[in-house]
């Protein structure tokens, strides 16, 4: 029987207990920060980095995986029998596919043992991607199996969120169709969601609560009549706000799962302080 290893990058944020779980590899993204490198959630964690955000002259800049660092990932899993998956942050958003495209290359006859999926997502909502790959492969599935259950999960999940400005987002240039709100009314509260791997807008709310509010709403247009929901909470250093949306959504959409998920500071870096996300997957 095929050997399968799952991978992907620190984006996801996957609680620990799933990383370890499932045996999965991560792969980490650097925050770039005073001409010093950080590897995301290994040399600094959220608590640690929005912390030095509040009080920070300078702002971080981030960068993607390296092909470095990919290739010696893939060369490694491969040395010990396996064939790798790897499904990583959406192209639209880092270099990091690329990087994990040119490594396979690099590999040679032995890069056929590396499949190498695009997301369109990140966070938590590629973590159910993750998690779907984990659970089929679990079950005995092979590859064609698991990359089935990813195009599902990809199908059957989203994310939408509020940021308290788009300040951050613009900076990053990861603003995609959200860049109409560019402008508006201070007080206002971009929703956004992620469309075809982009950060899009889809409105502005006034209060943080009201946009909570609305975060359910739009959950539940889309898991109106789904079975087997998972949600997830995320957060830019927002945990009460986050676990007391995702205790509403709970009691609402009645899910097999919940997580409530930092953001890392890499996704941080881009969404900036008290980004407050609700992320959903059915079967």
């Amino acid at each position: 029987m095929t050997k399968i290893a799952i991978f992907t990058d620190s984006t996801a944020f996957l609680p620990a207990e799933f990383i370890k779980q499932y045996n999965m590899t991560v792969a980490p993204l650097v925050v770039i920060w005073d001409e010093k490198n950080f590897h995301d959630g290994v040399d600094i964690q959220p608590s640690e980095f929005y912390t030095r955000l509040k009080t920070s002259k300078t702002m971080p800049s981030t960068s993607q995986v390296s092909v470095g660092i990919m290739h010696a990932a893939f060369q490694n899993l491969v040395s010990q029998g396996y064939e790798v998956l790897g499904i990583f942050i959406s192209s639209k958003l880092s270099g990091t596919m690329q990087s994990a495209m040119q490594a396979r290359e690099m590999m040679g006859a032995d890069g056929d043992k590396v499949t190498v999926v695009d997301s369109l997502a990140t966070s938590m909502y590629m973590g159910f991607l993750v998690l779907a790959a984990a659970r089929a492969l679990e079950k005995g599935a092979n590859m064609q199996e698991c990359l089935a259950a990813v195009e599902k999960a990809r199908t059957n999940s989203g994310v939408f969120f509020a940021v308290d400005t788009l300040e951050f987002l613009h900076r990053g240039g990861r603003i995609g169709g959200a860049q109409r709100f560019i402008g508006s009314a201070l007080n206002l509260k971009p929703i956004l969601t992620i469309k075809d791997g982009k950060v899009e807008g889809i409105e502005r709310i006034r209060t943080k609560s009201k946009a909570h509010d609305r975060l359910l709403e739009l959950a539940a247009e889309r898991l109106e009549g789904k079975q087997n929901v998972r949600l997830a909470t995320v957060h830019a250093n927002a945990r009460e706000d986050a676990q007391a949306l995702l205790t509403r959504a709970t009691q609402q959409f009645n899910p097999v799962e919940t997580v409530c998920s930092d953001l890392s500071p890499v996704i941080g870096t881009h969404t900036g302080p008290g980004t407050i996300g609700l992320v959903y997957s059915f079967d």
